[in-house]
């Protein structure tokens, strides 16, 4: 039988170790640009419609390339439901449904972080997320209200 200070120490254990792994910094994610993108700020709603390919040009009249990583990459995952307030799914069957109907087309998928950020760089139009800090200066990044 376990005595009661046993287990109040092994409550006490999990909740600092719960308090310990919520406050780690699982990094921000940070909605990036192409420098010419013309904004700094983007509201939830336009990042939603840029990334389910529905915005399709910038303010300045310049048509969006949309990157996304894979599915099921931590960082998307983590994108989605944080900044856009989706699930991963929830894109995937917009984009699919686009396809498929023939009305769209879904965002260019990346394999890595390091090639969303050098293609970021280096396509005019284009708009994608990374974990900060980026130290581009062909890269803008975007306040999202």
């Amino acid at each position: 039988m376990i005595s009661r200070r046993s287990v109040r120490n092994i409550l006490k254990s999990s909740v600092v170790m719960a308090l310990c792994c919520a406050s780690l910094h699982v990094g921000a994610q940070d909605l990036i640009a192409h420098r010419d993108a013309g904004v700094d700020a983007l509201t939830r709603n336009e990042a939603r419609l840029f990334f389910t390919m529905r915005l399709k040009n910038w303010p300045n009249g310049t048509l969006a390339k949309v990157f996304v990583l894979p599915d099921n990459n931590a960082l998307h995952t983590r994108f989605s439901n944080e900044v856009l307030g989706l699930y991963p799914y929830q894109l995937r069957r917009v984009w699919d449904r686009q396809i498929f109907s023939g009305t769209g087309q879904a965002p260019t998928t990346v394999s890595s972080e390091r090639e969303m950020l050098e293609r970021v760089a280096t396509t005019p139009g284009a708009i994608g997320y990374a974990d900060g800090p980026i130290e581009n200066p062909s890269i803008r990044i975007l306040e999202v209200r």
